[in-house]
């Protein structure tokens, strides 16, 4: 029927809920998201059905429409409205406009306060059944304040909803704020681990895999941040809501880190982060339990480091502690405080290692090897590079240097040295070789140094004689920036000349060298000893030889 199409639709979707009155019956749509939550009972959807004369419907359908809340409009019933008040609404429309009932039309509509579920929401709808006169809004707030409703009621949502004859939202509760638990704040990223290194240029090492992450003394690890304590709400009747407080977390202190103003985890020592989820420490010792190589790409690692396997040729392993390595050193680069190669190094005129302190090594082929302190090679060296601090140990099995150069500070101990095809072998001894290497870059830095403040010093004697107030501001700026750089440089050329002093002090205390040989020297050995120089010709037998009277001399083993 006409009036059919002409009868308002009820709800919204600000209500949650919007019932269209169509030719071919009536659409209910529930919306997924409406009301900031707001929970509809089948009871109350079947009391607006009822006040809004939609009685031939299947409950079933409903239910399935308030379950799946689609936000879509869904057929409830074919036909709405009760046959005597059809008929009524007939008879009112066949009559002239003048004749409808005034006290009808000025009779307001009835106001029904629906409260949700979880009592947040106060929803108000209108029976229009009662009246069809908008009602004021002093009546609203008497509906409100006769069914309770004291808390969040919303003035300018009463004062928009009196407008029409739509539901509306009039008051809302305030929902409690949860206090948010502890959390732990890590300052470090384990997920670069096994990643490789990407320059600037974007371009991949696949030689540095970050295998670790490495932490230094001192270094803040993670931060705790405390719980917050939870804020209580209100409902719409103004009774308080309890709300959870947060809760606590341990400190994930572990081994060699210490907690600082009770929430600060730091780092107690140089190492590696290893991170269990619940502990954090910091670990001084890296193990590989195979080889370095592709796999692993290079090692760069604070503490100590022990390789199980090879060190393959072109990767590095480099730690501020003691270096291990299980297998050899097949043209790599090994440095550390104290370098143990049980299987050897083959340099293969490439690889070096390095040690603050002591090398040990099975043996050394085509290797350069340097220590701080002693070297000790267990066996043979065959073209090498040995550079000691203090002393160099081959005494063990065949305890043959052959080929290459030896040096070191105070003393060389070994069985044979050169070899019956008379090959060159250098030795020396009695002048520490790293002492002598600084002292040599010492006095070339110094010598460019003086080169420089004098150029300096020439082009500002030059500069004096001209008004340089005339200069651009660019070539001003250059002309006192090198008037300050004269200063640093005049007082490094000072401390530079001060240390190459005291070296070359300790370098001529250095007069205590000696070789001792218990088997053979050969010829072709060549031998320098305190600087003095001695080239065998025949072979010596089982031997000490030191320096006296200025000459090398050869005196019993």
């Amino acid at each position: 029927m006409d009036d059919q199409t002409l009868r308002p639709a009820v709800g919204s979707k600000e209500a949650g809920y919007l019932f269209e009155f169509r030719e071919d019956g009536v659409y209910l749509t529930i919306y997924p998201d409406a009301a900031d939550g707001l929970a509809f009972e089948l009871s109350d959807i079947r009391q607006v059905l009822h006040d809004h004369g939609v009685i031939d419907y299947d409950i079933i359908t409903l239910s399935q429409i308030l379950r799946e809340a689609a936000g879509e409009p869904r057929k409830l019933a074919t036909s709405y409205g009760l046959p005597e008040e059809i008929a009524e609404q007939e008879n009112q429309q066949a009559q002239p406009e003048q004749e409808k009932p005034v006290e009808e039309e000025q009779k307001p509509a009835g106001i029904i306060v629906d409260i949700s579920h979880d009592k947040m929401i106060a929803t108000i709808r209108y029976d229009t059944n009662v009246g069809r006169k908008l009602p004021t809004y002093e009546d609203v707030r008497q509906a409100l304040t006769d069914t309770g409703v004291v808390f969040g009621i919303d003035v300018d949502a009463i004062r928009r909803g009196i407008e029409s004859l739509s539901p509306f939202v009039a008051a809302k509760g305030q929902s409690p704020r949860h206090g948010e638990n502890a959390r732990i704040e890590r300052h470090f990223d384990l997920g670069i681990k096994g990643r490789p290194k990407v320059d600037e240029y974007d371009r991949v090492d696949f030689k540095n895999m970050n295998l670790f992450v490495l932490a230094k003394k001192g270094d803040l690890l993670a931060v705790r941040i405390p719980q917050t304590q939870g804020e209580p709400g209100r409902d719409v009747y103004g009774r308080e809501i309890n709300a959870r407080n947060g809760k606590p977390i341990p400190m994930p202190q572990g081994n060699n880190t210490e907690i600082t103003g009770d929430n600060e985890l730091i780092a107690l020592i140089d190492g590696q982060i290893v991170d269990t989820g619940k502990k954090i420490s910091v670990d001084p010792h890296l193990l590989i339990q195979g080889g370095v190589g592709v796999g692993t790409g290079n090692i760069d690692f604070i503490g100590s480091v022990e390789v199980k396997g090879n060190v393959e040729a072109g990767f590095n392993v480099k730690a501020t502690g003691d270096v291990q390595i299980g297998g050899m050193v097949s043209g790599g680069n090994v440095e550390g405080r104290n370098v143990f190669v049980n299987g050897g190094v083959n340099g293969m005129n490439r690889g070096k290692i390095r040690a603050d302190e002591d090398v040990h090594a099975s043996f050394a082929e085509n290797a350069e090897i340097e220590a701080g302190r002693d070297i000790y090679i267990r066996d043979v060296s065959l073209h090498s590079a040995l550079t000691a601090g203090k002393r160099i140990y081959m005494e063990e099995k065949r305890g043959m240097l052959t080929g290459g150069r030896c040096a070191a500070g105070e003393e060389i101990r070994c069985k044979i040295v050169g070899n019956p095809a008379s090959v060159v072998t250098r030795l020396s001894v009695g002048v520490n070789p790293q002492l002598e290497k600084k002292y040599r870059d010492l006095c070339r830095e110094y010598k460019e140094s003086k080169e420089r403040l004098r150029q300096i010093n020439q082009m500002l004697n030059t500069l004096s004689k001209i008004d340089i107030s005339r200069l651009p501001q660019e070539r001003i700026n250059q002309i006192n920036a090198l008037t300050r750089s004269q200063f640093p440089l005049a007082g490094k050329i000072k401390r530079d000349e001060q240390e190459i002093q005291a070296l070359g002090e300790e370098l001529s205390q250095m007069q205590n060298g000696k070789i001792r040989v218990s088997d053979t020297i050969y010829p072709g050995v060549k031998i320098s000893i305190n600087s003095v120089i001695m080239n065998v010709q025949s072979e010596i037998k089982r031997t000490t030889l030191t320096v006296k009277d200025e000459r090398v001399d050869i005196g019993p083993y």
